[in-house]
This record gives C-alpha cells, structure tokens and sequence, in this order.
C-alpha cells in the first residue's frame, strides 16, 4: 500500500510518534540521571590526565610562542629549522613551568604551612586576645560584657562535647584521610601524565588544527564551517588573552602585596599574599574573596593590624583596577559590569572555582556573537543596530548645520524613499516642460 505523505492525516501522525519519542527519551533521561553522572564522572576520571595536558599546552601556549620567535631568529640566520625551533621553544617552555612549580613548592608552600601550623598552635591565645579587646572596648557596658562571656562559655562547652564525640570516630577519620591521599597521589600522577600529553600537544599543534578544521570541512556545510572556525578563533583569543592577563596581573598583585606588608611589618605576609593573588584571578569578587579571610585572620591574631591591611588592600585594588588591569588587560571582555557579575555567579555556580574564573571570556563570546546576529536581523530590516536609539527617552541627533536629524529607526527606509519621490518629481518636471515646448 503506497502512504500518501501529503495527507493531513498522515502529517499529524508523524508528528505525534516524534513528539511521543522526544517525551520518551526526555522521561528516559530524567530517570536514569544518578547512572548517567555517574557515567560522566568516570568519563572525566579516565580523560583526567588528557584534560591535565591540554590545560597545560593551553597555558603554556603563550610562552612556547615567544621562545620559538627568539629562537627562529638565532638558529634561522643562514637556513630555517622549524622542528629545532619548535622541539628548542617546547623545552623552554615546560623548563618555566616547572620551575615555576618548583619555586611554588620549595619557597612559598613551606611557608603557607608554616603559617597555617603557627595559627593554629596559638589559637586558644588570639581567643583570649579577642575576648581581653572585647571586654575592654565594652568595659563601660557589663550587661553586654556579661552576655558576650557566657556566649564564650557556651562555645568552648560545644567545642569541648564536639571533641569527646570525635574521638570514637577517629578510626573513620582516618580512613577518609587515606582516601584522601590516595586521591591525591592519583592527581599527582594525572598532573605528571598531563605534562607529558601537553608536550606532545605543543609539539604538533598544527597538525591537530588542520585536523579539526578538516573533520569540520567534512561534516558541516561551507558556510557553516567559517562560521564555526571563526567562533574558534575568537573563542580561542578571548580566553587565552584573558587567562594569561590575569595570571600576570595576579602575579605582580601577590608580589606588591607581599612587599607592603613586609614593609608595614604585618603578620602572616606570604600567606595573605598567596590568597590575595590566587583570589585576583577571579573577576569582581576577588578582592572579596580575599581580603575578608585575610581581615579575619588578623582580627583574631592581631586587631590593630586589621585597620593598616583594610586601607592598604584597598589601595591597591585600587591601582590594579585603574593602572595596572588596564595595562595589562586592556577592554578585553566588552562586558559592563553587569553582565560580569551576571557571568560569574551562574558560572561560578555550576562549575565552581573554573567556571569563575573562566565564565567571564566565555560569556564575552556568546555576549559577542549574540550582538553580532542581533544586529544581522536589524540590518535586514534596515533599522538602527545602535542601542540607545531604543532607550526610552531616545532623542533625535542634531546634524551639524542646527536642523534636527530624523530618528535612526526605518532611518535607511525613509532615506530611500524621500530619493524616490525626488526622483518621481524631477522626472514630472520633465515632462511638463516638453509638453511646453
């Protein structure tokens, strides 16, 4: 029997088995979720070590980049020699990364230790400290000072009970530190493979992107290629422009922080300027994320040196804000304020520590390329790709010679049409002054 595809009948059939199909896979996906995570995640445990290399390459991009244009210039004097460029640029630029590794290890981590060891040995001192400034800031106060002892009272009891209760549960303690470790040393081997992958990375970087570009030749059509290599390249520049800006200007914000407050003799200086920096590599919030626990911290160590740290943090936000992430930034991201805080909380929240950091270049992307199709489909229409001319209180421009100029929008369409009817009228005047003659 042959089907009649064109049959009202037939139309909606198929319609309602693809939309009962779509129903089924969507019902499908919902229910089996924990199973498919769970697949995910070992997807990711096993790719750890690739995702490892591939960060690796990416950041060290940059760096093999610059040797291999110093190096092409040395060893390409009489004739060029690519691969011993690029084999010579590959090991200056895994050599910087490991050393900067080991610098981190060997000079600041011991130190961050050493810090952290030193709170904690002397905690029960900076609780005293707290409650003897308390109590003498509210000394004129006893119904306050009387309330904020017991609240002392109350959490050194709950601290106490919370310790009884622990130590039955030391053996599970430990056994989840083991765990821990065990996880550990697998990163740490993850990391060591990664090195290794982003070698090989580097080193046929070109080959991969003649690759990619080939695979999307083949199975996209031609427009539609250029459009996906071009969202690529901007993708890639953006990101990449991005990280290595911050990385820099985290790095000059630790060491200037780090100097100041060895200058102003602040506790905890190398520790508080690990945080800072790290933290500078999140957009907008930071500073925050920084300069509160730091605060904290010299709150219960040390409360007068709280006021000094507030102020000289907030110098130097200052100048890194107004002096030296422009420099070194420049308007990287296009993004108003807004929307770099919009970027960062949803990514932040679905992807953690890397989705804030990260979401920002991203969001620049898809802010870039929804603008650009926006603008498509008003230009199509022939009205204003200018935003504010769709502000509310949006008024007409005035031209250079004082007479108002008409509004932007249907702008090309009138323009087109008043060229018609002047047209229309000299071709009138025309003909009436043959009839005439």
């Amino acid at each position: 029997m042959k089907i009649d595809w064109n049959s009202k009948y037939t139309t909606i059939s198929v319609y309602s088995i693809l939309t009962f199909t779509i129903c089924l896979l969507i019902f499908s996906f919902a229910q089996n979720i924990p199973v498919i995570a769970k697949g995910v995640d070992t997807l990711f445990t096993v790719l750890s070590p690739i995702i490892w290399g591939l960060v690796i390459g990416y950041l060290l991009n940059p760096i093999m980049m610059g040797a291999e244009k110093k190096i092409r210039k040395l060893t390409g004097k009489t004739k060029p020699h690519p691969k011993l460029d690029r084999v010579l640029s590959v090991i200056v630029s895994i050599l910087v990364f490991l050393a900067a590794v080991a610098a981190l290890g060997a000079i600041i981590l011991p130190e961050v230790i050493k810090s952290i060891t030193n709170i904690f040995d002397n905690m029960g001192t900076y609780f005293n400290n707290l409650e003897k400034g308390v109590n003498n800031l509210l000394k004129d106060y006893p119904q306050i000072v009387e309330y904020i002892n017991s609240q002392f009272e109350e959490i050194e009891t709950a601290v106490t009970g919370y310790i009884k209760d622990l130590m039955p549960k030391l053996g599970d303690i430990m056994t989840k530190l083991t765990d821990k470790a065990l996880d550990l040393l697998i990163a740490l081997k993850d990391f060591l493979i990664g090195i290794i992958v982003a070698v090989y990375f580097l080193l046929d970087k070109e080959h991969f992107q003649a690759q990619l570009k080939k695979l999307s030749c083949a199975l996209l059509p031609q427009k539609a290629t250029g459009g996906f290599l071009r969202v690529c390249n901007l993708t890639n520049s953006s990101i990449s422009g991005f990280i290595t800006g911050k990385i820099i200007d985290s790095i000059i914000i630790g060491i200037l922080c780090f100097i100041c407050m060895t200058l102003m003799k602040l506790e905890y200086a190398l520790l508080i300027s690990v945080i800072i920096g790290v933290t500078n590599v999140i957009p907008f919030f930071g500073p925050f994320f920084g300069a509160i626990p730091s605060a904290l911290l010299l709150l219960v160590s040390s409360p007068k040196q709280v006021l000094p740290f507030v102020v000289l943090i907030f110098f130097i936000q200052q100048l890194d804000g107004n002096v030296i992430g422009p420099k070194i930034l420049g308007d990287s991201t296009g993004l108003s304020a807004f929307w770099v805080m919009f970027s960062i909380l949803v990514s932040g929240g679905m992807f953690g520590f890397a989705g804030m950091v990260l979401g920002v270049p991203v969001f620049a992307v898809i802010y870039s390329l929804t603008q650009e199709f926006v603008n498509f489909l008003l230009s199509r229409k022939n009205m204003s790709t200018v935003t504010m001319d769709y502000a509310p209180d949006a008024k007409p421009e005035k031209e250079d010679t004082g007479e108002m100029k008409s509004f932007k929008l249907y702008q090309n369409k009138d323009k087109s049409k008043s060229e018609n009817t002047d047209a229309v009228k000299k071709n009138s005047g025309r003909n009436n002054n043959t009839k005439k003659k």
